[in-house]
């Protein structure tokens, strides 16, 4: 198997963008990457994306942006993996250049989540859940993700307000990144005034969605020296791993064991531990995720992952960087397109891009994409070289 690199990257504002349709805001990122790599032509197209057939009325998302893009005649395929569906289908590109089956793929994370009213945007979303379990009970993600958080809460004994750091740092960290759909840092005190959505969690817990795509490029590294001065930036490490779909099957759901199992694959695959990671996008969604997704990865014991943003260690200047341009929490979620977001964030870490928040001689970054409530779960290890 070849070892790959991202040879481009490029990405859109996340916002409410009623004057671009579905195809505008992918071939706009699309065209981004494509010049950023230097490129014109790629041998494949693929597609993340969890939304479409409900949110904008259009499936077939392959040829619908090959169309737009001009690239006809190649394979061009849409991967769907809920909200891990832009992880997804960058593994499904890297499988193919690995294999030699391809020389290069554009791969594009995409999503318009804002045409619909609110309630239809919730029901799409909580088809990621388990319909006859879940759902038919009325459940929706958030609703899931505060019966976690006030368990875990029970059962390690922390409070609401021990979780602010999260989205404190995340807020702060999108001030610097144009990107971004939200730009106002928060504080403890309107932390915990924020409407409640669903005790514990409340609006500022959660991550808002939006309308946003993000691309990248991948290429045989062994066809890339440095780009422009730039480092050469390398895929180290991919692995994807599941659970049950519903939580309530699941031996533990206070340990997110996809992310454990996919972290410890993508580790020994690239040869490193989590104390080597210099950078780690992580799927904050919820607040709670981003305390379990630390400990299921390797970076806390389990019930302490709050306490890593309690002692400052999650900021760009500390022994665990994570969301370093927003994460989810205020970079934004249009939830197809998340998971290659947090790729080109890496890959801007590792390049030395991200201004006021860059991470000190960061060489290895991490990215870990969230489908569900834990059900489908990716993790990719990056390196500049």
């Amino acid at each position: 198997m070849r070892k790959t690199a991202i040879l481009g990257i490029g990405q859109t504002k996340i916002d409410e963008q009623w004057d671009k349709s579905l195809r505008e805001i992918g071939g706009e990122a699309a065209f981004a990457a494509m010049q950023d790599a230097g490129m014109d032509r790629v041998d494949a197209l693929y597609v993340g994306n969890m939304l479409s057939p409900m949110i904008d009325a259009q499936n077939q998302l392959g040829a619908y942006f090959s169309d737009w893009i001009g690239l006809w005649r190649q394979e061009s395929v849409k991967v769907e993996a809920a909200c891990a569906s832009g992880a997804a289908a960058l593994r499904a590109a890297l499988m193919a250049v690995a294999a030699g089956n391809i020389d290069s793929a554009l791969v594009i994370g995409v999503e318009k989540m804002t045409d619909k009213a609110g309630h239809d945007v919730t029901s799409a979303l909580a088809t990621a859940a388990d319909a006859d379990y879940e759902v038919e009970q009325g459940i929706s993600f958030v609703g899931i993700n505060a019966l976690i958080m006030r368990r875990y809460m029970h059962e390690f004994g922390w409070k609401h307000a021990d979780f602010a750091p999260f989205s404190i740092n995340a807020h702060a960290n999108a001030m610097d990144n144009p990107c971004a759909r939200l730009h106002q840092r928060i504080t403890v005190d309107q932390f915990e005034r924020s409407s409640m959505i669903a005790t514990p969690i409340n609006l500022l817990d959660a991550s808002p969605i939006g309308d946003g795509a993000a691309e990248v490029m991948i290429v045989p590294a062994e066809k890339v020296a440095s780009v422009r001065g730039r480092p050469r930036i390398t895929v180290e490490g991919s692995s994807s791993a599941t659970d049950s779909i519903a939580v309530h099957s699941r031996k533990d759901p206070l340990f997110l064991s996809a992310a454990c199992d996919s972290a410890k694959r993508a580790y020994a695959m690239a040869g490193l531990a989590p104390e080597d990671i210099d950078v780690f996008e992580l799927h904050d969604a919820f607040s709670i995720m981003a305390a379990l997704s630390l400990e299921a990865s390797g970076f806390a014991e389990r019930g302490q992952g709050v306490r890593l943003g309690l002692e400052g260690a999650i900021s760009p200047n500390g022994r665990v960087p994570v969301c370093t341009r927003g994460g989810l929490k205020a970079r934004g979620h249009p939830v197809g397109a998340t998971g290659i977001y947090q790729i080109v964030e890496v890959v801007q870490q590792l390049r030395g891009e991200c201004g006021k928040t860059q991470v000190a001689g960061a060489t290895t970054g991490m990215a870990q994409n969230i489908g569900g409530s834990g059900a489908t779960i990716l993790t990719h290890i990056l390196k500049a070289n």
